[in-house]
């Protein structure tokens, strides 16, 4: 049987599992709260390959190579979805768009009854809704994966690392011509053992949860991590500045370990046919209606936007990607106490939180005692910036 002792080491895409015919390979929680593949029948394996041929992470490249071929901000033209959607609404007309050319949309939703978000295949567009919004947590793939017909036209949107490994799943089946891939501007995926004890707070507040929603305008499109939960006994608002699952997402305190170290789809570097994400930078520093950066990364995709409902304004690529992340996020100091602390199954999100406040209280307190200017001078440039 071939060499499968890294198997653990991986972005959690699940198309492993889809690719092996021989059903080796199952995608499980591990005890951080990242999916990851198990070998369920190892005498199953026929040492076929298969399974580190489509995995995005056991490649350095990435499986699309060429140049980009233009840079777009877009949003919609329906002021409607334009409000309702987390930026520009670009991705959600490019679901609508390619539904009326036949296609089926493969994307993710968040299902309220099991905790989780997931990847759902949307034959019209009021199944396509669902889709709407950010959803800062990692997808599970496998079952809308699995139900996908190959002989069939779809729009794939995912993470980098989802789509990079789909590309390849259908590239080795020589059924590319078939699919449009979408992929988004990525900061990381966090821990769904933490979002799971940041719910369990919330519930135990509101009750049963209805609806979520991590971003919306409600103060404008530049405020925009605003979180409001409905449940049954009522809603709960919080903002990025005081919110528990942002302090540690936004933190890079629980983001997967591929997050930090082994994270290739930086800025243009993507296996898509188009790359959608938020419009930071200066240039539309004064719109709040929301909108999209946008990169057609192949023909393809750049005739695809075509057929969107959208206003587009060509921009260079520089001016596209000012405001994202042009490397990898640190990992932050406290991820391995909250590695530790995930191994107790009684913890709570407040604990977690509350260690991680005291944790960067002393690490300030000892950064003030052993380096005083260096820190003063930081202050001033972060007290000059935030004017």
């Amino acid at each position: 049987m071939m060499n499968i002792s890294g198997i653990h080491d991986c972005y959690g895409c699940g198309v492993c599992a889809v690719a092996c015919k021989h059903d080796v390979i199952e995608i499980v929680l591990n005890e951080a709260g990242f999916y990851e593949p198990r070998i369920a029948n190892a005498d199953n394996c026929t040492d076929c390959g298969v399974c580190i041929d489509v995995c995005a992470y056991s490649h350095a490249d990435v499986s699309l190579s060429g140049e980009p071929v233009q840079g777009y901000a877009g949003w919609s033209k329906n002021e409607r979805t334009r409000r309702e959607c987390s930026s520009g609404g670009v991705a959600y007309e490019l679901g609508a768009a390619l539904l009326k050319q036949g296609y089926k949309v493969c994307g993710v939703r968040y299902n309220v009854d099991k905790g989780r978000a997931e990847h759902y295949i949307a034959r019209t567009e009021e199944e396509l809704k669902a889709m709407k919004g950010s959803k800062y947590v990692q997808s599970y793939t496998i079952d809308a994966f699995r139900s996908i017909n190959l002989k069939e036209k779809y729009l794939i949107t995912g993470t980098p690392c989802q789509i990079d490994s789909f590309r390849r799943y259908i590239k080795r089946l020589n059924k590319e011509e078939n699919f449009i891939l979408a992929d988004i501007f990525c900061f990381g995926i966090p821990s769904k053992r933490v979002w799971d004890m940041y719910m369990e707070r919330i519930n135990r507040q509101i009750g049963k949860i209805e609806t979520v929603s991590w971003r919306n305008k409600i103060n404008g499109w530049h405020k925009p991590y605003n979180m409001t939960i409905k449940g049954e006994r009522g809603v709960i608002k919080t903002t990025i500045q005081d919110d528990m699952f942002y302090a540690l997402f936004f933190n890079a305190v629980c983001l997967g370990k591929a997050c930090y170290d082994k994270c290739k789809y930086r800025q243009r570097q993507s296996a898509a046919d188009i790359r959608i994400g938020d419009f930071w930078g200066n240039t539309y520093q004064a719109d709040e209606k929301g909108v999209n950066a946008v990169i057609a990364l192949t023909d393809k995709g750049e005739e695809t936007l075509r057929l969107c409902n959208c206003e587009f304004v060509k921009h260079p690529l520089d001016i596209i990607t000012e405001g994202q992340r042009v490397t990898s996020p640190v990992r932050n100091l406290f991820a391995p106490v909250l590695s530790r602390l995930l191994k107790c199954k009684s913890i709570r999100i407040e604990i977690i939180v509350y260690s991680f406040k005291a944790f960067k209280f002393v690490l300030r307190s000892t950064e003030i005692i052993r380096h005083p200017a260096r820190v003063l001078k930081r202050r001033q440039v972060d007290n000059y910036t935030a004017k």
